[in-house]
């Protein structure tokens, strides 16, 4: 019987995976992550590894294995990817967002690139080391988390407090939103994550005197949350470079002859085509209104209001922007957390960080690879509790046309099958090497 590669059951693995609607809705109400860790532990369990999946809640389903490596005393790596996806509608798409279809040379559905793909290659490495009987250099930990998509509550984080001991010996991880490349001045270059924002979820509550909605009213909550919901998405956040974008625009710049104006962000961010979108996010703190909720009848004032807003803050300065909101808040209105989690920044340097651009470089020879900072967040939030050093690294070479991006939370997602079939052979170079 031929010997089956990771490219060889990469694209199977994940179409299978973006089958199981896993979407997370945030609030309990969606299908839940457990048939898809079930699959995910039968594909794991098939080739002889042992396999644990556990709950936080029922439904919210994690899954962890671990692969012995040669050396007991190196420390161990966690590989990661989470199994929930965000919810799509079905009309909005010119394909079942659940069906896993493949069409032109692309898979198509939700979490084709957020993160079922990632997850797909990690599971045929895997896989690999485990049928060939290969042994990596440290302890490989594998896990497949729950409820990335909200936080990670009911995932990384419920297994980080509750089971720690599932990461004993890890100093450091790789996961989703790195490793991809993009095209720069006409170099194909690929973009580590080596930082991810912090994540401040906040909740405004406006207070105010109730009252008929004929009379007049001076203390109004619904204009006093109103107007601090317009100061604080208006606000105009200084432009503030943090060593890993700074080195990230100082290598854009080597790549394109363009200098970084922070008076003129666009003239370096039109360079980097679709990438500017997750760049341009990393130049500042955001911080975005996201739903508003006040009142219960048409004539009737209500006493409070409330409104939510999606924070992003840069390494470090998590405090300074939770004064500045509650001062663009105003008096009359309290902000509070509903979620708060770290921003995360380390050094593009290390064994690991040169052993990725050894695997990129196996697939690529002469690419370029920088470091960059992610607008979003990540699990390595959580596994940091533990001491855990995380890098996004989910490799994809990918083709200029298409908006990758884009991709994440979109629709229509697809991630090329090639793209595919390259990160898996990068990844088991790393795992393998490193």
């Amino acid at each position: 019987m031929s010997h089956i590669r990771p490219e060889d059951e990469v694209v199977n693995i994940c179409q299978e995976l973006i089958r199981i609607d896993t979407s997370n809705f945030g609030d309990g109400s969606g299908p839940g992550e457990r048939a898809a860790a079930e699959y995910t532990a039968g594909l794991i369990s098939e080739v002889g590894l042992d396999v644990e999946i556990f709950e936080s809640e029922p439904g919210r389903a994690n899954v962890v294995t671990r692969l012995a490596g040669e050396d007991p005393s190196a420390s161990a790596l966690v590989v990661h990817g989470h199994l929930d996806v965000v919810p799509a509608l079905k009309e909005q798409w010119s394909v079942d967002p659940f069906g896993g279809e493949l069409k032109d040379g692309l898979i198509w559905g939700r979490g084709a690139v957020d993160m079922k793909d990632m997850d797909a290659m990690i599971l045929s490495v895997m896989r690999d080391f485990a049928r060939t009987g290969r042994k990596p250099k440290r302890d490989l930990i594998f896990a497949f988390f729950a409820d990335e998509e909200a936080g990670g509550t009911y995932g990384a984080r419920h297994a980080v407090e509750k089971r720690p001991e599932l990461f004993e010996g890890a100093t450091e991880a790789i996961s989703e939103v790195g490793g991809f490349s993009a095209t720069i001045g006409g170099q194909r270059t690929y973009l580590l994550q080596t930082a991810e924002k912090g994540l401040s979820w906040l909740r405004l509550v406006a207070h105010g005197r109730a009252g008929h909605g004929s009379q007049i009213n001076t203390d109004n909550a619904v204009t006093r949350l109103a107007s601090a919901v317009s100061r604080i998405g208006e606000h105009k956040w200084p432009v503030e470079l943090t060593p890993t974008t700074r080195q990230f625009l100082d290598g854009v710049t080597e790549l394109t002859g363009v200098e970084f104006d922070p008076d003129d962000p666009d003239k370096l961010l039109k360079e980097l085509g679709t990438v500017a979108r997750f760049v341009g996010a990393t130049l500042q703190n955001t911080t975005n209104p996201t739903q508003l909720r006040g009142g219960y009848k048409h004539n009737v004032i209500p006493e409070s209001a409330e409104a939510l807003v999606d924070c992003r803050t840069l390494p470090g300065q998590e405090e300074q922007v939770l004064e500045m909101v509650r001062e663009l808040a105003g008096s009359g209105v309290e902000v509070s957390y509903v979620h708060n989690d770290v921003s995360l920044e380390v050094p593009f340097s290390g064994n690991l960080v040169d052993s990725m651009i050894d695997a990129l470089h196996s697939e690529d020879p002469g690419a370029k690879v920088l470091p960059y900072t992610l607008s979003g967040g990540t699990d390595n939030k959580s596994l940091s509790r533990l001491g855990i050093t995380g890098y996004g690294f989910a490799p994809l070479l990918l083709p200029d046309d298409l908006d990758f991006t884009g991709m994440f939370h979109g629709v229509d997602e697809r991630v090329p099958v090639d793209s595919l079939k390259f990160g898996a052979r990068v990844l088991n170079t790393l795992l393998t090497s490193y």
